[in-house]
């Protein structure tokens, strides 16, 4: 089925060619014509699959008509996203799928000054694309009017309930029009996102794209047991196989990221990091020599494990082993996306057999943790060897 068929307007077709899509993906097929219908809609899938475009294309067409047929200006659309990053990376979707409409559109963030955020909104806006904290200030303030509201998106709604926005979710659903379409897409469909569909979503349709709660089955998944003194050494020795061109490595902390950065620049490798500590343009850079293969590797926290579309991820390291056994899920499709193969490596301790069974349930895969043999604390030289998720 071609974009042509699901009633968009001719500017957004022609956007959408010029950004380079000929045809939709499968949950753009599904989920389209549901929204466009006016449906409130569940729609389950994982990250990379083209969940922006399916709730963008439909509000970018319902609003330029509105705006045609002279119906009263107003912010019409909210997106609700966990973070910044994924904020600024649907705002760009917007103004790339609306390429040619007079659309107005404007984030709300935290971690930069308001001031600016609050001119574009009294400018007015038509689709308002924000994270929950710095929203719910603004809404506080009476800075924002949400009267006209037509369309709530609840993006990544798993990752924002597990960043324990829940609260500032209610406050905001609370104040907004109580006749509206309500959409939410997640990458898991778990108990808590059912609660929160169940209270805020009236008789939706359900979209599920693959199976549920499951990796994508393009990623090879590695998970060996390494001493913590040595995991700095075998994450070297993987990054210098020359299939290893563009790796993200997961940390749990901050300060860690800090850390295995400087101790990787001090090795030679070209490394970049992104944590919630680091400015906005520090973060937006980070990223953008990312994407454009200016570093081999970018050590980050769980900041980046949703939502954020970097194309052609070679490989994933958990460096450390994740708490959360969905955030394993999410940290590992950061790879294998869009028909890609890829390949997650996990740095485990002996200790993190728990959590290990905890994504086994998850998964409903076996993993098995494999020791790592090392001599005079340097790997082996036939050790460590990682193709397509086995030693060599």
């Amino acid at each position: 089925m071609p974009f042509s068929n699901f009633g968009l307007g001719k500017e957004i077709l022609r956007a959408i060619g010029k950004a380079g899509y000929t045809r939709p993906t499968q949950v753009q097929t599904a989920a389209i014509p549901k929204v466009m219908q006016g449906h409130d809609l569940i729609a389950i899938a994982q990250t990379g699959t083209g969940k922006t475009a399916a709730f963008v294309l439909p509000m970018l067409q319902r609003i330029s008509k509105a705006n045609q047929d002279g119906e009263p200006r107003g912010t019409k659309a909210l997106i609700l996203a966990p973070t910044r990053e994924l904020a600024l990376q649907i705002m760009e979707n917007i103004r790339a799928y609306g390429d040619g409409l007079p659309i107005r559109v404007a984030a709300v963030f935290g971690g930069v000054e308001e001031e600016a955020q609050i001119k574009a909104v009294r400018k007015g806006v038509d689709m308002i694309v924000a994270t929950p904290g710095r929203l719910i200030d603004l809404i506080g303030r009476q800075k924002i009017d949400f009267s006209l509201l037509e369309t709530l998106v609840l993006d990544e709604a798993d990752r924002m309930l597990h960043m324990g926005f829940l609260p500032d979710i209610e406050n905001i659903v609370s104040g907004l029009p109580k006749r509206r379409q309500t959409l939410m897409f997640s990458a898991t469909l778990s108990k808590a996102i059912e609660s929160l569909a169940r209270r805020f979503l009236y008789q939706p349709k359900m979209v599920q794209i693959g199976k549920r709660s499951n990796p994508a089955d393009t990623v090879a998944q590695c998970v060996y047991e390494v001493p913590g003194h040595l995991k700095n050494v075998m994450l070297l020795e993987l990054l210098r196989q020359a299939d290893f061109k563009r790796v993200l490595v997961f940390v749990r902390l901050k300060d860690g990221a800090n850390l295995l950065t400087n101790f990787l620049k001090l090795a030679g490798v070209k490394v970049t990091r992104l944590h919630s500590s680091r400015s906005q343009e520090q973060r937006l850079k980070a990223l953008q020599d990312f994407k454009d293969g200016n570093v081999q590797v970018m050590v980050a926290t769980d900041i980046v494990a949703r939502g954020i579309d970097i194309d052609s991820v070679s490989q994933v390291v958990n460096f450390d082993f994740p708490v959360n056994p969905e955030d394993y899920v999410h940290r590992i499709g950061r790879t294998g996306r869009a028909g890609a193969s890829g390949l997650a490596v996990s740095f485990a301790a002996s200790s993190d057999q728990r959590l290990v069974t905890d994504i086994e349930k998850l998964i409903k895969t076996k993993i098995e943790i494999e020791p790592m043999e090392f001599e005079e604390d340097q790997p082996r030289k036939d050790q460590g060897r990682i193709n397509d998720g086995r030693r060599m």
